[in-house]
């Protein structure tokens, strides 16, 4: 045996008696260790929910590009749709909003900011909003005068200005300068803007220089992820809202990050704390009278957690599992009582999919107790 494959062994004896539940697991390397559940009834169910007939001239009904369940480190079911394949780096949407997160919790391992740190601190030109705190950006509850429509409402939208017109030069001064129309922290409402006021903090935050590499140096190399690419706006801000493409593949090693607390083999990327900000319900979120069925707010993520005297949003997944969730059907579950991560991509147009459905068809299939 040569003598650098003999250190190398040495050194991973030598982490396993440090980290023995790391050396136990199933982590991915260059790839995934797949091991296919087998084929029944339950897979079955799952695949005429979640591949229907694909209506590419109506583009009606459910309409998932790409369906990936990994359990326990290990993937258990792959299948792909449409133009996407397994090497295909699909938008992931508002997804981005968690990866962005994600990327903001390696430095706050750090200690380079704290969640009650003004953002102006860090981004000047919130100076006219003092009060803004940088937790307040994580729970969408900057308190601006934001309007999130989308293609329904494109006259009012704050979002469609801000992707498409007056902001796409510059995303996060766009947002500044609205207007304060409550309190920061004292309302949650859904904002494109306030993820790219939070890009643009991390940007003061880790200086010039690390920024333009950052996500990947800090977060995406750490665990193998190769296909991802992370767009710009003018001022070479990343659009931390919306504009992240990368693999289903690779969009499942966020999930087992974040599955496994933030720990990936003997490496601790992100704190077990900023974790469970990320899973923490924003307390003065009062719910969508409208949308019965929306996930609760936390840190940049969605929880399926009951709140406020409501039952929890998708009664057929388990109350601990979380969420990344973007537009047209985009999602990243996490349910880490049940070792379970699920991406979806997809391309639904007309509201019909379900999260409810296809997390009570996918647990059917592949979790433990159900696995045969």
């Amino acid at each position: 045996m040569p003598i650098p494959t003999l250190r190398r062994l040495s050194l991973s004896l030598a982490l396993c008696a440090v980290t023995p539940l790391a050396c136990a697991e199933t982590w991915p390397g260059a790839d995934w260790s797949s091991a296919p559940a087998p084929r029944s009834a339950a897979v079955e169910a799952l695949e005429t929910y979640a591949f229907p007939s694909r209506d590419d001239a109506t583009r009606e009904g459910v309409r998932t590009d790409a369906l990936l369940v990994v359990r326990d480190g290990a993937i258990v079911y792959e299948r792909y749709a449409g133009p996407t394949r397994a090497d295909t780096p699909h938008l992931t949407w508002s997804v981005s909003k968690s990866l962005l997160a994600a990327t903001l919790g390696t430095a706050y391992r750090d200690g380079r900011f704290k969640l009650d740190e003004p953002a102006a601190r860090y981004y000047p030109a919130l100076a006219e909003h003092p009060q803004l705190k940088v937790g307040h950006l994580l729970n969408w509850a900057s308190g601006l005068a934001w309007q999130e429509g989308y293609e329904y409402a494109p006259l009012t939208s704050s979002v469609v200005a801000m992707l498409y017109t007056r902001g796409r030069g510059d995303m996060a001064g766009f947002t500044a300068g609205f207007r304060e129309e409550v309190a920061p922290g004292s309302r949650f409402r859904y904002s494109s803007g306030d993820s790219n006021l939070l890009s643009a903090v991390l940007r003061g935050v880790v200086g010039e220089q690390a920024y333009r590499d950052y996500p990947w140096t800090a977060l995406f190399e750490p665990l193998g992820i190769t296909s991802a690419v992370w767009e710009r706006d003018g001022e070479g801000t990343f659009v931390g809202s919306s504009y992240t493409y990368m693999t289903a593949r690779d969009l499942a090693r966020i999930g087992l990050l974040m599955q496994r607390d933030g720990r990936w083999g003997e490496r601790q990327l992100l704190p077990p704390a900023w974790v469970a900000f990320n899973r923490t319900p924003f307390a003065n979120y009062q719910g969508n009278p409208d949308k019965p069925g929306e996930a609760v707010p936390g840190g940049h993520w969605w929880l399926n957690q009951p709140l406020n005297g409501k039952p929890r949003p998708w009664p057929d997944a388990p109350e601990e599992l979380f969420a990344a969730l973007g537009h047209w059907g985009q999602a990243l579950y996490v349910s880490p009582d049940e070792k379970l991560v699920v991406v979806r991509y997809a391309d639904d147009r007309d509201g019909s999919y379900s999260h409810n459905e296809l997390l009570k068809r996918v647990r059917a299939a592949f979790a433990e107790e159900n696995a045969q």
